[in-house]
């Protein structure tokens, strides 16, 4: 080989070996970009696993990761290690209750590791703690709430239930009690149950050892409001409440003291004049606190408002289409780029861009395909 065959070799093979560094670096840089998804359907697909794609905001399928039907919420633990599911089924093992099952997340499956009955029909929610001990559910149609200890991912048997009896002004929906969601305070140490169907915010001491919960005080919402779901400001200091019957939303100062919850104000959801139906849904707070975002179904919209983040209180900016019929529920994604909204009656999860400096929602996105999407978790 003379010298210029040589050198011509030593740079084709340089160039050779640089491009498949570049590929092997640019897969690599693809794959870390790729995040776990798992959506809940409200249908037969139980859990359906997605590779996220962060650059495009697109959702590719992996398959279904777990065999549970009717499964209107999924919960994951501070270490996402375990997922916990609550399913609107009409019975098990004999007795007329939903279900909360848990599961080892196992990449794209999610392994059942227990399943135990409710306090009654209707199982609609559940949130886990911080520490990852206590789980506390929701049934709708039962009007009840339970609490369960957690070792492991294990999910014991009913530790403490309450059957609520509050009814409201709104003959068709208030009937009864609704428990509508649970969750947790920002320290922990107190547990909320929304009822719907009694205009009230129950407030419940945690023993974090037993899953034991203790009456602890309650927030009357305005009659016939509702009251939905709650979610706490990054502040540590105020909560927003969505009240679904009238299309309001309560901004509610948190005492650390005893849990306690007071209205600061409150807003309309819907334009002045509207004639649409009246059916808020939920809120999602970006982690620096700037931005709340509430969904409303029956029209269908994203309503963007702007935090102060010292107060809490809220600015409308704008409404954006949801993308589909029946927001069920809604998530930003770890970048907070984009928002998922889980379209419940469209069969499919609609995703759109999102302006991070401004707050703002893009007016259109993409949709995916899947049956009955209720909730969404990024791991």
């Amino acid at each position: 080989m003379d010298t210029q065959t040589r050198r011509e070799f030593v740079i084709t093979a340089s160039a050779m070996i640089a491009s498949a560094a570049f590929t092997q670096a640019a897969t690599g840089r693809q794959r870390a970009m790729k995040q776990r998804v798992f959506v809940a359907s409200g249908a037969k697909d139980g859990v359906l696993a997605f590779d996220w794609d962060g650059t495009r905001g697109e959702l590719l399928p992996v398959g279904r990761a777990a065999e549970m039907e009717t499964v209107d919420w999924l919960a994951l633990s501070q270490d996402k290690k375990f997922i916990y599911a609550a399913c609107e089924v009409e019975s098990f093992n004999g007795r007329a209750t939903g279900v909360l099952a848990s599961f080892a997340v196992e990449d794209a499956k999610l392994r059942q590791l227990s399943a135990r009955n409710s306090a009654s029909k209707g199982t609609c929610h559940c949130a886990v703690n911080a520490t990852g001990a206590v789980l506390v559910a929701a049934d709708y149609g039962g009007g009840s709430a339970a609490s369960f200890a957690i070792r492991d991912g294990v999910l014991s048997e009913v530790v403490w239930s309450e059957h609520y009896t509050g009814t409201g002004p709104n003959r068709e929906r208030q009937e009864a009690a609704h428990a509508h969601f649970a969750g947790f305070s920002p320290d922990n140490r107190f547990a909320y149950v929304n009822d719907l169907g009694g205009d009230v915010i129950h407030i419940y001491a945690v023993d974090t050892a037993t899953a034991k919960l203790t009456k602890a005080g309650e927030y009357k919402s305005a009659p016939g409001a509702g009251p939905r779901t709650l979610r706490f400001h990054p502040n540590g200091k105020v909560g927003y409440s969505v009240n679904e019957l009238n299309s309001t939303l309560d901004v509610l100062t948190w005492s650390k003291a005893d849990g306690g919850l007071s209205l600061i104000e409150r807003h309309e959801l819907l334009p002045a004049g509207s004639t649409a139906p009246r059916w808020a849904c939920d809120t999602v707070i970006t982690r620096d606190g700037r931005f709340v975002y509430v969904a409303h179904r029956g029209d269908d919209f994203i309503l963007s408002m702007r935090a102060d983040v010292a107060t809490g209180k809220l600015t409308p900016m704008e409404r954006t289409p949801a993308g589909g019929k029946i927001p069920r529920s809604f998530t930003l994604d770890p970048t907070e780029r984009w928002v998922l909204v889980a379209n419940q009656k469209s069969d499919y999860v609609s995703v759109f861009a999102r302006d991070a400096e401004t707050g703002l929602i893009a007016k259109t996105g993409k949709n995916f395909v899947v049956a009955t999407p209720m909730s969404i978790v990024f791991l």
